[in-house]
């Protein structure tokens, strides 16, 4: 069991921590700076809450896990890696100004991890909290995933530290999320002497975008957005290849399974044209009624707090797929993530880290 001596929340000492976290910059997929930025993590665990945080080392960087030791019974998750590629910071350094932290990173999600902590540091036991802070969730958590599922099988409960939605609301519905790639190979020819002789990939890729477009119901809440597309060499060669990237969200485990099926009977409309196709719906949705229980102890510690199902999703969507009570959307109150915009609400703060504690002292005597 993790002892410390219990600490009142602060403001200016989470403000503290959040800068030293913006200040350490993680792309994803860049293994140097998600090593640095796991340091950082742990660094602040240990230094708030005792213990040891424990580096688990993978192919997409180092993932962050504590344990305040006793039977598990919640987990506090959420990542340190980020979209900013290096040298966000030096245009957009932290700062505080006029109730708002800027930075890359503050809103999602760093300071909801700092928030988190704060909130656990003010309670005198932390038995049966564990910690997991991974490297991988900005693309995909494909090696963090297991490790996710794991830890929330054991612990029985997850509260997920993503930036709140609107107005400071906890998210209570993920959609499910995919991204496919469509890859089209035709036949080069010279586009001025014998255009005939080719197969066209950029008309075939065409064809295929109309067809995928039309897969969309946004009265279910299925959207399906082409979104990234690339053909062709030179300007008189008939394009030999080409590529489609396409966004899908879900609502329901049902519009998954068709969406994944209409990708893979995708046929090409020209004669020698061939398709292959990339991906799936990763990230199964996350229905209302795995926040319900979780919600209602919100409500009761924070009454008006709202709740919202937004169309992003995040590792609380496994861990709701799997049946295991989560509330996500705990994180800073804010906004613009992913842009330069993004901010944190200072005078949130305090509050968002009382609910912290509130929630894992009813999850733990519930």
């Amino acid at each position: 069991m993790t002892t410390h001596k219990a600490a009142p929340v602060n403001v200016d000492e989470m403000l503290k921590d959040l800068r030293t976290l913006v200040e350490v910059e993680s792309p994803s997929r860049d293994l140097d700076a998600l090593k640095a930025s796991a340091e950082a993590v742990a660094g602040v665990i240990e230094s708030r809450l005792g213990g040891r945080a424990v580096l688990v080392g993978t192919d997409a960087g180092p993932h962050v896990h504590w344990s305040g030791g006793g039977e598990p019974k919640v987990l506090i998750l959420g990542h340190h890696d980020t979209v900013f590629p290096l040298g966000t910071l030096r245009r957009r350094p932290f700062a505080v100004e006029g109730g708002r932290a800027t930075g890359p990173g503050v809103f999602d999600m760093l300071g909801g991890l700092v928030q988190a902590v704060h909130g656990l540091a003010a309670l005198d036991d932390l038995s049966g909290v564990e910690i997991l802070v991974t490297a991988d969730e900005e693309v995909g958590s494909g090696s963090s995933r297991a490790l996710i599922e794991e830890r929330a099988r054991a612990c029985g409960a997850v509260l997920v530290f993503e930036g709140a939605a609107d107005g400071g609301a906890l998210k209570t519905g993920r959609k499910g999320c995919g991204t496919f790639e469509v890859s089209v190979v035709g036949r080069a020819s010279h586009a001025g002497l014998e255009p005939e002789a080719g197969v066209n990939a950029l008309v075939e890729a065409a064809h295929q975008v109309l067809d995928i477009a039309a897969l969309g119901r946004p009265e279910v809440g299925t959207t399906v957005v082409p979104t990234v597309a690339s053909a062709g060499t030179l300007d008189n060669v008939v394009p030999a290849g080409a590529t489609v990237t396409v966004d899908v969200r879900v609502e329901s485990a049902g519009e998954k399974e068709r969406i994944e099926a209409a990708f893979a009977a995708l046929a090409p409309h020209l004669d020698g044209a061939r398709i292959t196709v990339r991906g799936s719906v990763g990230r199964p949705p996350m229905p209302a009624s795995a926040s319900a229980e979780l919600f209602a102890l919100a409500e009761r510690l924070l009454p008006g707090v709202g709740s919202m199902r937004v169309g992003g999703g995040s590792d609380g969507n496994f861990t709701a797929a799997l049946g295991i009570p989560t509330l996500d959307g705990l994180g800073a109150v804010g906004g613009g993530a992913h842009a330069d915009h993004e901010y944190l609400e200072v005078a949130s703060m305090a509050e968002r880290a009382d609910l912290v504690a509130g929630l894992v002292t009813a999850i733990r005597n519930a």
